[in-house]
């Protein structure tokens, strides 16, 4: 008995709200972590591939054979603006899945940056042009290119499930996943843990100058 074959799903999936994106997109990542019980944070290795990037968007999902960047490619002709491309790698180190060519055809495009469970290149190049880029790794050695691949379906990255759709934020911290129907109320929950670290780092320095 042969085994299905895995197609594509509806690259049309819902996204959520604007202003719910970017109520988080304010928040740093360990306060949305501590939101939602420190469940959603993606592997620590996975970080900002240069100083400063940071991520807030719903996540376009991509399924890729390691070291492979043909479901990258794919993605740039599906994602929206404002979408942020979720690759699942497998955690390979050894390819490069993008640089700088995809980063500049990305801001053409809007793309709000990217989350790799795998590897990139020219980082120093994607700062320069501003495109945000988290990965695990970084490394000269480019891609192969002939898939398979699988866009818009559930994956797992750094150990946490996505969906399409779900929101990525990441900050100098890493990355935190929060589920697109719990959205607002991670949102809610999180303005409240800033709050509250806000008051207490405020008392703190109040009792030092004493």
């Amino acid at each position: 008995m042969s085994a299905p074959v895995l197609e594509d799903l509806d690259a049309d999936f819902p996204r959520p709200d604007q202003d719910v994106i970017d109520r988080l997109a304010k928040l740093p990542a360990a306060n949305i972590g501590d939101a939602m019980d420190r469940l959603g944070v993606a592997d620590s290795a996975i970080q900002a591939v240069w100083p400063g990037a940071r991520l807030a968007g719903p996540a376009f999902t991509v399924w890729t054979r390691p070291g492979d960047n043909q479901g990258i490619h794919r993605a740039l002709q599906l994602a929206r603006s404002g979408d942020v491309i979720v690759v699942a790698g497998g955690g390979d180190e050894s390819r490069a899945l993008l640089g700088e060519l995809i980063g500049e055809r990305a801001i053409n495009l809007g793309i709000a940056g990217f989350a790799l469970d795998g590897a990139v290149r020219d980082a120093e190049a994607l700062g320069e042009i501003g495109m945000p880029v988290f990965a695990r790794a970084i490394t000269p050695a480019g891609p192969y290119k002939n898939g398979p691949s699988r866009l818009g379906s559930p994956v797992a990255f750094g150990g946490v499930p996505v969906m399409p759709g779900d929101i990525i934020i990441g900050d100098s911290d890493g990355v935190v996943v929060v589920p697109r129907e719990q959205a607002a109320a991670v949102a809610e929950a999180a303005e409240a843990v800033f709050a509250d670290e806000t008051n207490r780092r405020s008392a703190i320095v109040a009792e030092r100058h004493k």
